[in-house]
C-alpha cells in the first residue's frame, strides 16, 4: 500500500516541481537584457585568490587579473602549500605593491576555502586600517579561484544599476563559463575514444553553467534568492562587516559550501544578491569523471546541510514567499534524487522476488516512461538554446544531440547525491581543493577528504 502511494504521487509531484521551476528559469533566460555599465572607478577591488598547492596556475591568474585590472589589488591566501605556490607569489609581491601574500601555516591552515577567505579578509582590515577616510561601501572584494580569468568588462558591469550601482547590493554573482571548451585533446597521452568522452564532459559543464545554471539564477533574481558561486563572486566589504559582526566570521570555515552559504547570511541581513548573466568569469572544467564526481558530491553534500538555514529563511523578512519556496527547493534537490533512487531500486527488487510488485511493475510502464519523456523535453530545449548563444558555427542537428546528451549527464546528481548523502550520515565533512587538470591523477587528495 504505502509502495503504491509512493509511486503514485511521488513522481507527479517530484516532475511537477522539476517543470515548475525549469519553466521559471528558461522563461527568465528568454527575457533576459543586457546589464548597463557602470564606472569602476567609483570602486576598490580587491580579488581574493585561495590557493593550496596551485603552483601550475597561480603565476598566470596573478598576471592576468594586474594586467586586465591594474587598480586592483590582488590577495592571494596561500593555505600552506606543499609545493612553490607562497614563494611564486612572493616573487610577484616584491616587484609590485598590489600583490599581496597571505600565508596560513598548519594548524590553523587546510580547514576550508571559508577559513581562507576569512585569513584574507582579516589581512584586508589591517591593510585599511591606515588609511584615512576608507568609505567600506565602495570597497569591492571578488573571490576568484586559482585557475579562475575574469572578463575585462566585469568591474564595469558589476558597477552599474544592476550591481553595486544600487546600495541595497551587497553581493553580485556574474557567469561562469569553461575555458577549455575548444580543447581537442583534454587528455593528452590518452586514446581517441577516452579524449571524446572527455569532450563531452567538458562541453556538457559548459553548457551547464552558461545557459541552465544562467536560467537558474535569473529567476533566483526574480524570487530574491540568487546563489554566490566560489569563482566570480562579488561582495561589498561592508556588507561582509555586518555579517562578521553578527557571525563573527564572513565566510563559514567549516562549510562545504562556504559561498552559497555567504549568500543566504547576506539575503537574511537585508542585503540584495544579484547576478549578471552578461560578465564571466572561466575556469578549466574537469574531464576527469572521479574529479567531476568528487567535486559535484562536495556540491550535494553542501545542498543537503544547508537545510540548517530553513527556519531562519522561512521566518525572515527579507525573504518572499517566492524566495523561501526557491531556497527549499534548492536544499532538497539532492534529497529528491535520493527518494527517486530508492523508490526505483526498491520496485526492481520487490518485482524480483515476486508477488503483487511485478504486477505493478507491469501496469506502470507506461506511466514510467511517459513521466521519462516529458523529463527529457526541458534537457532537449537547453541544448539548442546554448548552441544558439555560444556555438552558433556548430550545426542545428549538434544542439539537439547536446540537449540529448545533457539529459543523460544529468544523472549524475543520483550518484552524488547518493555519495553526499552517505557522507553526511557518516560525519565527514572535510573540504580540500579539486585538483588542476596538469596535475597528476595520482597526486594529492581529490576534492572531498575526511
Amino acid at each position: 500500500m504505502i509502495v503504491t502511494l509512493l509511486v503514485s504521487v511521488l513522481p507527479f509531484l517530484l516532475l511537477a516541481c522539476f517543470l515548475l521551476y525549469w519553466a521559471g528559469a528558461r522563461h527568465a533566460y528568454a527575457r533576459r537584457r543586457p546589464t548597463e555599465a557602470g564606472d569602476p572607478a567609483a570602486y576598490d577591488w580587491h580579488f581574493f585568490v585561495p590557493c593550496r598547492d596551485e603552483e601550475a596556475v597561480i603565476a598566470i591568474t596573478v598576471n592576468r587579473l594586474r594586467a586586465d585590472f591594474p587598480d586592483a589589488h590582488v590577495w592571494v591566501v596561500d593555505d600552506a602549500s606543499d609545493d612553490r605556490t607562497g614563494p611564486i607569489v612572493a616573487g610577484l609581491a616584491v616587484s609590485d605593491p598590489l600583490v599581496h601574500l597571505v600565508a596560513r601555516r598548519r594548524p590553523d591552515a587546510r580547514i576550508g576555502k571559508g577559513a581562507a577567505l576569512n585569513a584574507a579578509y582579516q589581512a584586508l582590515n589591517e591593510h585599511l586600517a591606515p588609511l584615512p577616510g576608507v568609505d567600506r561601501d565602495r570597497v569591492v572584494v571578488c573571490v576568484v579561484d586559482a585557475d579562475g580569468q575574469v572578463g575585462a568588462d566585469a568591474l564595469a558591469r558589476v558597477s552599474g544599476p544592476d550591481g553595486f550601482g544600487d546600495p541595497d547590493t551587497g553581493g553580485v554573482q556574474i557567469g561562469v563559463r569553461m575555458r577549455n571548451v575548444r580543447d581537442e585533446r583534454p587528455l593528452p597521452g590518452r586514446g581517441r575514444v577516452a579524449n571524446a568522452y572527455a569532450r563531452l564532459l567538458v562541453r556538457m559543464q559548459d553548457a551547464e553553467f552558461a545557459v541552465s545554471n544562467t536560467g537558474m539564477q535569473l529567476l533566483r533574481r526574480r524570487t530574491g534568492s540568487v546563489g554566490l558561486g566560489g569563482n566570480g563572486q562579488f561582495t561589498r566589504l561592508a556588507a561582509l562587516d555586518r555579517i562578521a559582526a553578527a557571525e563573527r566570521r564572513p565566510w563559514q570555515r567549516d562549510a562545504l559550501l562556504e559561498d552559497y552559504e555567504l549568500g543566504v547570511q547576506m539575503r537574511l541581513a537585508g542585503y540584495r544578491v544579484t547576478h549578471v548573466p552578461d560578465a564571466w568569469v572561466t575556469q578549466e572544467a574537469l574531464p576527469h569523471t572521479r574529479r567531476f564526481l568528487t567535486q559535484r558530491t562536495r556540491w550535494a553534500q553542501g545542498n543537503m546541510s544547508c537545510v540548517r538555514y530553513s527556519g531562519r529563511i522561512i521566518g525572515s523578512r527579507h525573504y518572499t514567499a517566492r524566495g523561501v519556496l526557491e531556497s527549499l527547493y534548492t536544499f532538497v534537490q539532492p534529497l529528491a534524487h535520493l527518494a527517486i533512487l530508492l523508490l526505483t531500486i526498491a520496485l526492481v527488487v520487490l518485482a524480483l522476488l515476486g508477488g503483487g510488485a511485478a504486477q505493478l511493475l507491469l501496469a506502470v510502464w507506461p506511466l514510467v516512461l511517459g513521466l521519462a519523456a516529458v523529463s527529457i523535453v526541458p534537457f532537449l530545449l537547453w541544448g539548442p538554446a546554448y548552441r544558439s548563444a555560444f556555438a552558433p558555427d556548430r550545426s542545428k542537428l549538434t544542439g539537439v544531440l547536446w540537449g540529448l546528451a545533457l539529459w543523460l549527464y544529468a544523472y549524475h546528481l543520483f550518484v552524488v547525491s547518493v555519495r553526499g548523502f552517505a557522507r553526511l550520515l557518516t560525519g565527514r565533512t572535510g573540504w580540500a581543493k579539486t585538483r588542476r587538470n596538469a596535475e597528476a591523477v595520482g597526486d594529492g587528495p581529490t576534492a572531498l577528504e575526511s
